[in-house]
């Protein structure tokens, strides 16, 4: 299986001021809380960020890897839009190996926020002790989260994010910056909330369109793209 950009040193984590900036930039609102960069552009520009599971506010945060970078946000909602979720759900039910496999993940990911919480000195947040994020570990309610967790812990960690990261290689790849022109890079970087709060970066990166968001009365009480069960 391919090596991702993920699985970074220690020293390489550490989120730099530009970072935040770009952060900021790439989901259109300020930053809070991240205390890692698990996964890097080929150009050295975050992929995923790593928020603490306790903000600085008191208000606990299970979703520790959190998918920033706009074009891969875009061609995840691509997925999504074409019902994999709802596939990779049956498949869980029908296929045991693949459910333990998927609960390995959730494993691994609550071990990851555990060791980032001991890094970062937020110590334990026991109100979601065993609480992962995305679904996980017997559903799948969002590909963002399984995507960002794959970059984040590298190939074979997370089965149903590492195949949502092969199923997107028509419009992203490990190997290949795509990060011109997929945020706004003109004057200050956002200091309240910008964000469309949907697709964007496909269109335009690799002419092909972005997947047509539902009228506001139709998305009411659905999930936003770059929710991802969260805010980072």
């Amino acid at each position: 299986m391919e090596e991702y950009t993920a699985a970074l040193p220690q020293e390489s984590r550490q989120p730099s001021a530009h970072d935040l900036e770009v952060l900021s930039r790439q989901l259109g609102r300020p930053v809070r809380d991240v205390v890692e960069i698990p996964a890097r552009c080929v150009c050295g520009n975050p992929l995923v960020a790593a928020t603490a599971p306790r903000l600085s506010n008191g208000t606990p945060f299970p979703t520790t890897f959190y998918l920033t970078h706009p074009v891969i946000t875009s061609a995840v909602s691509r997925l999504e839009a074409g019902g994999l979720m709802t596939r990779m759900n049956d498949r869980l039910t029908a296929d045991g190996e693949l459910a333990d496999s998927y609960r390995g993940a959730h494993e691994a990911y609550l071990q990851a926020r555990n060791e980032i919480a001991d890094r970062s000195g937020t110590g334990a947040v026991p109100e979601i002790d065993g609480i992962s994020a995305g679904g996980m570990p017997t559903r799948v309610k969002c590909l963002h989260v399984l995507v960002g967790h794959s970059l984040a812990a590298g190939p074979g960690v997370n089965p149903l994010g590492d195949e949502a990261l092969e199923a997107i290689a028509e419009w992203w790849t490990k190997d290949r910056c795509y990060c011109d022109g997929a945020w706004d890079t003109a004057g200050e970087a956002p200091s309240r909330d910008l964000s469309r709060h949907g697709p964007q970066g496909l269109p335009d990166i690799v002419g092909r369109p972005a997947p047509v968001r539902k009228p506001k009365s139709e998305a009411v009480g659905e999930q936003s793209a770059s929710n991802q069960d969260g805010t980072a």
